[in-house]
């Protein structure tokens, strides 16, 4: 009976680590290196926030996820993303008050992947793949 549990233990162990390594190959994972060229100071208080979107509607309803940046020029990484194509946006936060709960306040300066803006550019990415996109951005798109 013990040489049996035994067995059985061992299939279900093999049987996770099965589960574990396809659950890792189907990640996606997009990393977006970010370059703010305007004239504000990008610091703790006042942050670049990088939002995921699973729809180039960016108005449509809040972002997948949001990371941020307190330098002009860093990386972010979005692990585990669910839905593609994908969509990333940039707003550099001018208050320092901003928590990226809500609409970028009034003097935000935007951007976005994508050649032609106001337009996103889709990002494809195979599963166990990462894809390595760039959004460099300055302080001519503003939210009013």
């Amino acid at each position: 009976m013990s040489k049996h549990i035994s067995t059985t233990l061992g299939l279900l162990v093999l049987f996770a680590a099965s589960i574990a390594a396809q659950a890792s190959a189907d990640k996606r994972t997009i990393q977006v290196d970010v370059n703010y060229t305007g004239s504000g100071t990008v610091d703790v208080s006042h942050k670049i926030y990088v939002a995921l979107w699973d729809s180039s509607d960016m108005s449509g309803g809040p972002p997948v996820e949001v990371k941020s940046l307190d330098s002009k020029k860093g990386t972010v990484t979005f692990s585990g993303v669910q839905k593609v194509p994908a969509y990333v946006s940039a707003a550099y936060d001018p208050t320092g008050q901003w928590d990226a709960q809500s609409p970028p306040p009034s003097g935000s300066s935007l951007g976005m992947y994508g050649k032609n803006p106001p337009n996103p550019d889709a990002i494809n990415v195979a599963p166990g793949k990462t894809v390595k996109v760039g959004i460099t951005f300055n302080d001519a798109v503003k939210v009013p």
